[in-house]
């Protein structure tokens, strides 16, 4: 089920319904979460009539279409159109994904469109990541090597020492696995969740990097690593086909080892 940090005592209501003004042979409708801070209103679903033979293939192809040409307050994030940049992940038909790789076509029935689960909302399809990027930058995501490297040239790297980085530096920080973490849910203030944590690891397994040993120090905590419980869901809905549950149960074995 999705759930969001909605206002108090608020609930989601029933909202406007558009109409195609051209009809055709595959119509569609879309429901889509509304929420504007700025009112005194409670959420609501607004449904909306696509003409699927005047629109693009992928569902950010309908969302712009209904901004341009229906309402125009609608408002979600986008940029690359390319499954490149994160920016337009949003959960559609009950699965975390990104708009501009998810096929209309694919989506059986009425289309429901929401954020991200579990974040605060700042303005409809716009949730509020701020905190996740805060848990992002604390696991210090870059090279830290306690030697210069050589004159003129990159610090060296085998063939082997780079494929393990495959599989972790492919992703987007767009935080489709972690907001459908239950344990992010829970424990969200202080668990990192799988994004922040695949990319700690790409970190920890970096040949070049030479600060293994304090990013296993600073992991090696009740809730930052261990409130994974493998529930999957966050390999499962990666729109990049990435393994963060694979990713943590690396870090805990290294930790693992250490210890033993």
């Amino acid at each position: 089920m999705v759930q969001f940090r909605l206002p108090p005592n608020s609930k989601i209501q029933k909202g406007k319904r558009y109409a195609s003004p051209i009809k055709g042979q595959r119509m569609k409708l879309f429901q889509v979460y509304r929420f504007d801070p700025d009112t005194k209103d409670n959420p609501r679903w607004d449904t909306y009539e696509v003409n699927l033979d005047e629109c693009g293939p992928m569902v950010l192809d309908a969302l712009i279409k209904i901004k341009n040409e229906v309402d125009t307050t609608l408002t979600f994030r986008r940029s690359c159109r390319e499954g490149i940049c994160g920016s337009c992940a949003m959960n559609i038909d009950g699965t975390n994904t990104l708009a501009c790789i998810k096929a209309i076509e694919d989506c059986r029935g009425d289309l429901k469109i929401t954020p991200l689960p579990h974040l605060y909302v700042i303005k409809d399809l716009v949730p509020d990541l701020n905190f996740a990027y805060a848990q992002y930058a604390s696991i210090q995501p870059w090279l830290q090597s306690d030697t210069p490297p050589p004159p003129d040239k990159e610090r060296p790297q085998s063939q082997e020492e780079r494929e393990k980085l495959d599989g972790l530096w492919d992703c987007i920080l767009c935080f489709c696995c972690t907001t459908s973490c239950p344990s992010y849910w829970w424990s969200g203030d202080r668990y990192l969740g799988p994004a922040t944590l695949l990319q700690s690891y790409r970190w920890i397994v970096d040949s070049r990097d030479d600060a293994t040993g304090k990013r296993l120090d600073e992991l090696e905590d009740p809730f930052k690593l261990y409130r994974c419980h493998t529930i999957m869901n966050c390999t499962n809905t990666c729109p990049k086909n990435l393994n963060p549950a694979k990713a943590i149960g690396e870090i805990k074995k290294k930790i693992a080892e250490r210890v033993g």
